[in-house]
């Protein structure tokens, strides 16, 4: 399962993703002697100014991963993962567990629309917790995995104050030893202070920004598809250059969707998408 850990974290690193589960037949295994590395990458995304915004803009987009003395680190996104766990080698099952840290920036800055601008920027949020996932390899051949895991953390910089639970499932597969693609759905489930924040508006907020008062309620935020494709430049698709490039759905949902800052001044429908090169050592 070596050679699967290494192509997920090689692939996954990115915001994340349906792929078939064909497979080319010049896939051989390769040998991997467990071996300290490190990938980083870096490139652009056009996403929404704010999430429930249906305004857009380009940013920056990075990842990062590697493995240092048998334990594994990657990224999602705004999000870092340290695996504390050793992975076994040979084993058709993974188990994932450890601390991980998230930065959200949502309504921080370059708020578009001027009604939610004038609603005020937000503090940056710190959020840390911890994740557990089990991952099964060899679902339907050889060389793909199936992920289910389970993302909690809590905001440390008193931004929302709220627990936030993430559920996640995610399948890889390569279809040569230069091509990985990906599939993965998401869900974020938010308590009442977050709502508050990001989502309702006082009576205050009604009079700066014009639009009505409303009270969201802690629930499901929203339900997220994502697909990743991974390109190597090198041959390999665990050393040298690649490309990789991502698209993503979201969907707001019950009072998230509801809020006049997304039914007047945004979307529920949300789109995400970046391309960028990565080298991995």
């Amino acid at each position: 399962m070596t050679f699967l850990k290494s192509l997920k974290a090689a692939s996954f690193s990115v915001p994340l993703l349906l792929a078939a589960p064909a497979m080319a037949q010049d896939i051989a295994e390769p040998v991997d002697d467990g071996s300290d590395n490190f990938t980083i990458g870096l490139g652009g995304a056009y996403a929404p100014s704010y999430e429930g915004s249906n305004n857009y803009l380009f940013t920056a987009a990075g990842l990062t991963r590697g493995r240092v003395s048998g334990f594994n680190f990657y990224s999602r996104a705004t999000a870092l993962y340290l695996d504390v766990i050793r992975e076994p080698v040979g084993s058709p099952w993974n188990v994932e567990f450890g601390p991980m840290v998230n930065v959200r920036i949502d309504r921080s800055s370059r708020i578009r629309d001027p009604r939610v601008r004038a609603l005020g920027e937000i503090d940056t949020a710190i959020e840390a917790g911890a994740f557990f996932g089990v991952t099964k390899a060899k679902v339907f051949h050889d060389y793909d995995f199936l992920t289910v895991r389970l993302d909690v953390t809590h905001d440390v910089a008193d931004s929302h104050d709220s627990t936030i639970f993430t559920p996640n499932i995610e399948y890889g597969t390569p279809l040569s030893r230069t091509f990985f693609v990906g599939a993965s759905v998401s869900a974020e489930h938010v308590g009442g202070k977050f709502a508050d924040t990001y989502y309702s508006i006082s009576p205050l907020g009604t009079a700066a920004s014009g639009l009505a008062a409303y009270d969201a309620d802690s629930g499901f935020k929203n339900v997220r598809f994502t697909l990743l494709g991974t390109q190597s430049l090198s041959g390999d698709l665990r050393h040298g250059l690649a490309i990789f490039g991502v698209a993503s759905y979201s969907r707001l949902l019950g009072d998230f969707k509801d809020s006049p800052i997304v039914s007047v001044a945004g979307n529920a429908d949300q789109f995400f998408g970046a391309l960028g090169l990565s080298y991995t050592f």
